[in-house]
């Protein structure tokens, strides 16, 4: 019998953008999703080191080309990768891998070049710590989750600014 998933569904997000407490509802580790709740987002955004600069169209495509290199180079297959002004939702299947680990190799790929080509970035987060990622078992949800990250998330308009 094989344990494997399907694939991985990954969202990180920038630095600053969705605080513990957000109005859009926002994820405990250990309760999953909760509600708004406005003066804990104050309180985290208040205590922010950094401005919170979003991703403009020319680094959303340095992260996506990043994120279809990384996984060309792995031999992991690549659904859907869709950086955002505010956060990145990846659809990969990465055999032998567990999702906590592909996530944390697409970030920190993707901080790298973003911190060679703009050097703004050097001594500051790129992203939260983190993110969030589960497994994909069935064709049905991985072909939901592609649709999600690519179309539904241009019809939602998640974007800041």
């Amino acid at each position: 019998m094989n344990d494997e998933p399907l694939a991985y569904f990954i969202t990180f997000t920038v630095y600053g953008t969705f605080l513990q407490g957000d109005a859009r509802w926002w994820r405990s580790r250990n309760e999953g999703s909760r509600p708004p709740q406005p003066f804990l987002e104050q309180w985290h955004r208040d205590r922010l080191n950094h401005d919170v600069v979003l991703l403009d169209d020319e680094q959303r495509s340095v992260v996506e080309a990043e994120i279809q290199r990384l996984c060309e180079f792995r031999g992991w297959e690549l659904w859907k990768a869709n950086p955002r002004s505010n956060h990145v939702h990846v659809v990969v299947t990465a055999t032998g891998y567990n999702g906590a680990k592909v996530r944390d190799q697409i970030k920190a790929n993707c901080t790298r070049v973003i911190r060679e080509r703009w050097p703004s970035f050097i001594d500051r987060p790129v992203w939260t710590a983190g993110g969030d990622w589960q497994c994909v078992n069935t064709e049905e949800e991985l072909e939901q989750l592609i649709q999600y990250a690519g179309e539904a998330q241009d019809r939602k308009d998640r974007d800041v600014g």
